[in-house]
């Protein structure tokens, strides 16, 4: 593939062959387009000579940046680089799956994605998922690092998808991915927005900067036509629809105040969840094996994903909804520990105060005795939520035991101190989080349930520069005396 046939506004005289892109200079080839992106703690600018040994024909900068010691380079300038990288991985890889749906906000993600695949799974499509959790789907399972992938490898996985035979993808969009327009050309057909609570603003800076990266998902991401499902119930339904009402694209609503899907009653269960929703104007009433409020609000999220490709189709979305009962929990997310004698044991990855709230309030309800918590917060990470963290900890347990979550270079001892702050010392400190999870277990009586909180999915604990193997299941288990 030409240079021009990638970047629709390079007018030099060298037209090289492209034969790969990247953004890591470690890794150009022979033929190879070099993206030189500014960063906070460094600037791509600075490797283009290395870039250019190891074989690069064709550079993108920033305007401005010299190109002195590359002579006879092919050099594209774009006043947002990163866009312009994900635009040509777009083009450069070409295919992705038919329907692609994203879904932004703090909380939900990744058991929305699971949801949508779940449903479309069983409508019969050839579906998958992507995002924090890797990639998903049957016959498929491809292990990841980040919510949302750099824009090279975003672009190679959907295309590597769509030749797999998938034609139904739903996608995590991260407030990184976005600002960084990591997702700029993917096309969307519908995007979704769960909740905006507090989290990364040692990124983003404010909550109206946070909202404003979700929010490019609905402007530039989604595409003309297509339909943004939006939660009615939360604080930002009406700026989103203001946004989105911008474009030609249509809005279904969801939540207690949904127009196009609503709750209108959850009966908590021993296994799950009797809710009842209505649409258009059907009420439908359907046992759930979910348990907590905000897992009814994720299904009912990916309940108007699937909806998106027919939503006045009444026949196709009672369908939909029968499929609801069948839903699956994802790994870490309110995850059932089996072997616990007393009361039962839930691994999840809340971590941020809204997140920890939501599903301590959501385990209440099922639980006939005592509700324990173990809970951290990670080092290098926003330090304002950590009092908060605590105090709500504090405040919606019985026992609240406040532990480590990835210390990284912090002093783990000042990160619990923080916490313990905020719960006004109301709290159990223990450092190690292996002895604060075999503590808790051993604290536990009849009817009791216990939370671990933060880390869900994870399989490992940052300490320092170090990754040392650690799943909370496990240590679950092996403090129920399961190996």
């Amino acid at each position: 593939m030409r240079l021009t046939d990638l970047s629709k506004t390079y007018q030099g005289e060298n037209n090289p062959e492209i034969r790969g892109l990247t953004h890591d200079s470690r890794r150009v080839e022979e033929g190879w387009l070099f993206a030189a992106l500014p960063g906070n703690r460094d600037d791509g600018a600075r490797y283009i000579i290395d870039a250019v040994r190891h074989g690069a024909v064709a550079v993108l900068s920033e305007p401005g940046v010299a190109m002195d010691a590359a002579e006879g380079v092919a050099h594209v300038t774009a006043e947002n680089p990163r866009r312009a990288l994900a635009q040509m991985a777009s083009r450069f890889y070409r295919r992705q799956p038919e329907v692609t749906v994203a879904v932004t906000g703090t909380n939900g993600k990744t058991s929305t994605v699971d949801f949508t695949r779940q449903l479309w799974l069983a409508l019969g499509e050839k579906a998958a998922s992507l995002g924090t959790l890797g990639v998903r789907g049957r016959d498929l399972e491809r292990g990841g690092s980040m919510t949302t992938p750099d824009p090279v490898a975003l672009h190679a996985e959907l295309a590597d998808l769509a030749a797999a035979g998938i034609t139904h993808l739903a996608m995590e969009a991260s407030s990184h991915g976005l600002h960084q327009s990591r997702l700029d050309g993917v096309r969307a057909d519908a995007a979704a927005f769960t909740n905006l609570s507090h989290d990364h603003l040692d990124y983003h800076g404010t909550m109206e900067d946070y909202l404003i990266a979700k929010a490019h998902l609905f402007e530039e991401i989604l595409a003309e036509g297509g339909t943004a499902v939006l939660n009615a119930d939360i604080p930002e339904f009406a700026e989103l629809c203001d946004r989105v009402q911008k474009r030609d694209c249509r809005i279904l609503s969801y939540g207690s105040a949904g127009k196009d899907i609503t709750l209108k009653n959850v009966t908590p269960a021993p296994d799950g969840q009797q809710i009842t929703i209505e649409l258009h104007g059907k009420p439908y009433t359907v046992n759930i094996p979910l348990v907590g409020a905000f897992q009814v609000m994720n299904a009912l999220c990916a309940l108007g994903l699937v909806m998106a490709q027919a939503p006045d189709d009444d026949a196709r979305s009672e369908e939909i909804v029968s499929h609801l009962a069948a839903l699956k929990g994802v790994p870490g997310r309110l995850e059932l520990v089996p072997g616990s004698a007393l009361g039962a044991v839930y691994v999840d990855y809340a971590h941020t105060p809204d997140a920890l709230e939501n599903i301590l309030l959501a385990l209440r309800p099922h639980t006939a005795g005592r509700l324990l918590c173990v809970i951290g917060c990670g080092g290098d990470r926003d330090s304002r939520k950590r009092p908060v963290m605590g105090r709500i900890a504090a405040e919606q347990s019985d026992i609240a035991v406040i532990t480590d979550d990835n210390p990284r270079s912090e002093d783990p001892a000042q990160i619990r101190a923080a916490m313990m702050d905020g719960a006004q010392n109301k709290a159990k400190e223990i450092p190690g989080r292996r002895e604060a999870i075999r503590w808790a277990i051993g604290e536990m009586k009849q009817g009791d349930v216990l939370v671990i909180a933060g880390k869900g999915h994870e399989q490992g604990q940052i300490i320092g520069d170090t990754v040392e193997p650690f799943d909370d299941v496990t240590e679950a288990k092996k403090a129920m005396g399961k190996n």
